[in-house]
């Protein structure tokens, strides 16, 4: 029996902060369907050449109160990357929490404006350990 992966979903409170934190990760706009009916928005955002594998972001118009409040209604996103020391600072300096940071040179967990855990993993072999990264503490959760 075939399976094929289509998409990771999760429902976001702001689409525009979300969309937002999804373009810093370097991700765009695949698709984007309005329901007038059923009130809600869905935005599929990919890596550019990669658009085989999107992220539903689900935006429900009349809000979401059903939500845990956490959002942790499942592990986590993972995304490799070129450069994890680039792609965090890139991150922080557009104000994202580095929870988890790169002190390995591998790996580091970021979150969504909607608390969505994000994994960031280096490709091929890990960078060697460098500063600022190996001396940062965690930060929240991740």
């Amino acid at each position: 029996m075939k399976i094929k992966y289509l998409h990771t979903m999760v429902r976001v409170k702001d689409l525009d902060k979300s969309i937002a934190f999804f373009e810093l990760l370097g991700l765009k706009k695949t698709r984007h369907y309005d329901s007038e009916e059923g009130r809600f928005s869905l935005i599929f955002m990919a890596p550019e050449g990669q658009e085989e594998c999107p992220v539903e972001l689900t935006y429900n118009w009349d809000g979401d109160d059903g939500l845990p409040s956490d959002s942790r209604h499942f592990g986590h996103l993972a995304y490799e990357v070129e450069n994890i020391y680039e792609m965090c600072q890139h991150l922080a300096d557009k104000g994202v929490v580095i929870n988890r940071p790169p002190r390995d040179g591998r790996m580091a967990f970021v979150r969504s404006p909607d608390n969505i855990s994000i994994e960031l993993l280096q490709a091929g072999t890990p960078l060697p350990a460098a500063e600022p990264w190996i001396s940062m503490e965690n930060t929240g959760h991740w």
